[in-house]
């Protein structure tokens, strides 16, 4: 699973993910766009190195699946609530 560093990327991709999405539940509604749209582009980052390490046979096709389906749960939420901000 550590094969190339790819898992310390993630692992890393991971926390500062959950760092942006906490921070923006805790702004005021003025300044959550700015987290939510670094969220967005980390999450996108997020999906190529699990295809990558998928790629490289450093996960499971079950793990890249698991990991597959959540940061796609998570790119919809994210996109879902910087709409929902735009329009109010």
């Amino acid at each position: 699973r550590d094969r190339f560093g790819i898992h310390a990327q993630i692992e890393e991709l991971c926390l500062e993910l959950s760092e942006l999405i906490i921070a923006a539940a805790f702004a005021p509604r003025h300044e959550k766009g700015m987290p939510l749209a670094r969220a967005r582009i980390k999450t996108e980052i997020l999906k190529r190195l699990v295809r990558n390490a998928h790629a490289v046979h450093a996960y499971t096709e079950k793990i890249y699946l698991d990991l597959s389906i959540i940061l796609q749960e998570i790119s919809k939420m994210t996109n879902g609530w910087i709409k929902y901000l735009e329009t109010k």
